[in-house]
């Protein structure tokens, strides 16, 4: 039985707003999967990179779930400079974890990201303790896509991937691809989806929620929504020029999300000089990232939801969005063809044409039954989507760890 989990988050704080920086859907699963599990009685300290000066060593964040900030390296490290702390990261943890007057009787490790595999898969040969890893992207489906990654970070998952005793797959897509690409042993996969806030994300009054937002004025008419991190791998442009092949001059796209990554703010002006080319940059309207009780009334204000990105092992923004009723028009990639089932939830789109997008949502737009019925039975599918079911699963997964025989390699 886990009753203590040691959970790695090195690159990105729950405590982080998602949708800046290198803040995404991770935050949010790691957030609300340790909180559902430290209501179901299992104790977990989230370990994360100090990421700002002046960060208390430990946040209670409610009963059973910690953060604990760990230095290593300067505050102001890119994304790209992080894995030269992995060590300095692990030897942190190894600290906290076995120093103290409450010496901490960890049952596990669960690490998220390949930064913080890497530095689990060291933690688990030294604590003698099972591995536990979701990898949330794999660098080898992204270098499918057309956003290669170091070979570094493709050899280091390759090197998890064989000494976990447990690897997540947030959908079956993602576990084909572990399976297909690194040769991850099927005993060894778990499916384990992620869930939705169903408190925050419901259906709603779409006049209402379109009334509180100050980015729509009284001649604005139909609203496309893009929620997510402005990076090339997102597919911001194709949600641009989808609406601009839209043929209504009133519709608008509002973009909620800041730039990402080293070529974060270089897409956010290839962007902005794509829309004033084609003609719809007084219709494009930015938004700061939201908290997730503020976040619900962009989707309901929202007609439509764009979600064109080049790879998704989940694609939480179209659980969100279909657990407040709005249909979704997404890429046919990974956990997204899992998430939105064609013609009755939304709509799938296989190749990066924003045409199709544009004829998707024009269809949703021109015919109010299609897009209620689209939206009631996307509102029913989300709600098989819960973090207490995650969390219930999870747990099983850890109580069973101790039946599996240990992952082995070289350390």
């Amino acid at each position: 039985m886990v009753r203590r989990l040691a959970v790695l988050s090195l690159h990105t704080s729950p405590l982080a707003q998602p949708g800046a920086g290198d803040s995404g859907g991770m935050n949010v699963y790691v957030r609300e999967l340790v909180s559902a599990l430290a209501q179901a009685g299992v104790q977990a300290d989230v370990y994360t990179r100090r990421w700002a000066d002046g960060l208390p060593e430990v946040v209670e964040v409610e009963p059973g779930f910690r953060v604990v900030h760990v230095p290593a390296g300067p505050t102001d490290l890119t994304k790209e400079e992080l894995p030269e702390v992995v060590d300095e990261f692990a030897d942190g943890v190894l600290q906290h974890l076995v120093t103290g007057d409450d010496l901490r009787g960890v049952d596990a490790l669960h690490a998220n990201y390949w930064l913080s595999g890497v530095a689990g898969h060291r933690l688990k040969h030294e604590l003698d303790l099972p591995l536990v890893s979701t990898f949330h992207t794999l660098a080898r489906v992204k270098a499918e896509t057309g956003d290669p990654e170091p070979r570094r970070r493709i050899e280091a998952e390759t090197a998890v991937i064989g000494c976990s005793d447990v690897i997540l797959a947030n959908s079956a897509a993602e576990a084909t691809q572990l399976q297909q690409l690194y040769g991850a042993d099927p005993d060894r996969i778990e499916i384990v989806p992620p869930g939705v806030v169903h408190a925050f994300f419901s259906p709603g009054d779409r006049a209402g929620a379109r009334a509180a937002l100050p980015h729509l004025g009284p001649g604005d008419g139909p609203m496309l929504l893009f929620v997510g991190r402005i990076q090339p791998l997102k597919g911001l442009d194709v949600a641009v020029r989808a609406l601009a092949e839209l043929d209504d001059p009133t519709a608008v796209l509002v973009v909620v999300g800041g730039p990402s990554g080293a070529d974060g703010v270089r897409e956010l002006e290839r962007v902005e000089k794509l829309a004033a080319a084609l003609g719809v940059a007084e219709r494009v309207r930015f938004a700061d990232p939201q908290p997730h009780h503020l976040l619900s009334s962009y989707y309901r204000a929202a007609d439509v939801v764009l979600v064109p990105s080049r790879s998704e092992s989940f694609g939480l923004v179209a659980l969100e969005a279909a657990a407040c009723g709005t249909p979704v028009v997404a890429a046919a990639v990974g956990g997204l063809r899992t998430l939105v089932e064609h013609g009755r939830t939304g709509f799938l789109v296989e190749q990066r044409d924003p045409r199709a997008y544009a004829a998707h949502a024009a269809q949703i737009l021109a015919n109010p039954p299609l897009a209620a019925a689209l939206s009631a039975a996307a509102a029913r599918r989300a709600r098989d989507y819960t973090w207490s079911t995650t969390a219930a699963r999870l747990r099983r997964i850890y109580a069973d760890l101790a039946a599996r025989t240990p992952a082995t390699c070289e350390g």
